[in-house]
């Protein structure tokens, strides 16, 4: 009996993932990759220690980290989720550990780790690698698929598209004749710029639990926030910037923030305690001595913010300053204009859409045989290893169902 021949478009986590899982004794598997390198992006991330994926092993809790992809995720995890990917690894020698926020990184703090286990297992399985192959058309032939590069192409029985997300729509394009709809790609995961705000002078100053929010909107969210040279950076303004990706498109990038330096703050516990120092300490002064754990130059800087001279004293400090400054804590609003993505780092919202993908497959609704997993699809997560780990769960479902599936129907010509 012939082996099934599967290919694979794109060596990353989620080519890889797909290839292993797709090889049997029954299948010959091969991954194209376009550039001279695999797991490029496994390589990078976390700084270089690899977030794997996020301690949230409750599918329903896990699928809320997904700003695009959450209802057609919670139908993939069941099939393999968090629990998965930590034994999958930790059963081929590679253990992993939880940080205080959730994240899952290898314990030797070192993504080559993950590469190695990728790698070893794909080269014991028999995968085939073939670099530097961009491929330029896809055909949907009678024994399968017809996958074309500038000097060569390939014949397979079934295909498994996982070639990543796009900055352009034009990334998408030898996957346009094969599939009806694919949803124009926009950044997520991006640092807000403020060219225009004072703030930008604390560059490296943090905050470890602030709440930002998009005026106008519900969209907000909190955690660590990062001052930057360009603007606001930090987990909190990334996991709003996914949320936020569709809204902040719209606004081509312009907006107002608004920021409470700690998430837990009232505005009736910050004037309480602001008056009960202002009655303890008269004769201190007002920028020289911090309050509520604010580091000395941002809170410098928000005493200046609110008109209150640096000798001023507590004491002599008019009302209308006293509440300015309570804004400048609770509702500090910083403008936005424009974006920073890391090109080696980015993740898009948009790419095929989910409407065409069967969750429980993988495998597209109008082309058989044809499977698509991670980040070409229209699925993104905040930060924190969770596009890793939707890397890892659809590579894995579209690996199985394409060694398995027997297709019956007719193929359908788009």
């Amino acid at each position: 009996m012939a082996k099934i021949k599967i290919g694979v478009i794109g060596a990353g986590a989620a080519g890889y993932f797909a290839a292993i899982h797709a090889s049997s004794s029954n299948s010959e598997v091969t991954i194209l990759e376009k550039t001279s390198k695999s797991l490029a992006k496994v390589k990078i991330s976390g700084g270089g220690r690899c977030n794997v994926t996020h301690a949230a092993f409750e599918i329903s809790k896990l699928a809320k980290n997904y700003p695009r992809g959450e209802k057609f995720l919670k139908k993939v995890f069941r099939h393999f989720a968090v629990s998965d990917t930590v034994e999958w690894f930790e059963s081929r020698g590679v253990s992993l550990k939880t940080e205080a926020d959730g994240r899952m990184f290898p314990t030797t703090d070192d993504s080559q780790t993950i590469i190695d286990a990728l790698e070893k297992e794909a080269s014991e399985k028999g995968v085939k690698l073939i670099f530097n192959f961009p491929v330029q058309q896809v055909k949907r032939v009678a024994k399968g698929f017809e996958v074309h590069g500038k000097d060569n192409n390939f014949v397979f029985d079934r295909l498994i598209v996982c070639t990543g997300g796009s900055p352009k729509i034009d990334g998408f394009n030898f996957i346009k004749s094969l599939v009806t709809n694919i949803i124009n790609p926009i950044p997520s995961l991006f640092t807000f710029n403020t060219p225009t705000e004072p703030i930008r002078r604390f560059m490296g100053l943090s905050v470890p639990d602030a709440h930002i929010r998009l005026e106008g909107t519900k969209l907000a969210y909190r955690g660590p926030l990062l001052i930057t040279h360009w603007g606001l950076s930090g987990p909190a303004v990334l996991k709003l910037s996914a949320f936020g990706a569709d809204w902040l498109h719209a606004q081509q990038y312009v907006a107002n923030a608004h920021i409470r330096w700690q998430a837990d703050w009232t505005e009736d516990f910050l004037a309480a305690q602001m008056g009960q120092f202002q009655q303890n300490h008269p004769k201190k002064k007002i920028s020289g001595n911090p309050l509520f754990g604010i580091p000395a130059r941002l809170w410098e800087h928000l005493v200046e913010k609110s008109e209150i001279s640096e000798e001023l004293l507590w004491q002599n400090l008019p009302k209308k300053n006293f509440h300015k400054l309570l804004q400048n804590l609770f509702c500090y609003i910083v403008h936005i204009e424009g974006k920073t993505t890391f090109k080696d780092e980015f993740v898009t919202a948009g790419g095929v859409d989910l409407a065409e993908v069967d969750p429980d497959t993988m495998m597209s609704r109008t082309c058989p045989n044809l499977f698509f997993a991670g980040e070409v699809l229209n699925i993104d997560g905040i930060t924190g290893g969770f596009n890793f780990q939707a890397a890892w769960s659809t590579g894995y479902l579209a690996g199985k169902s394409a060694l398995s599936i027997l297709i019956c129907q007719p193929i359908h010509h788009l």
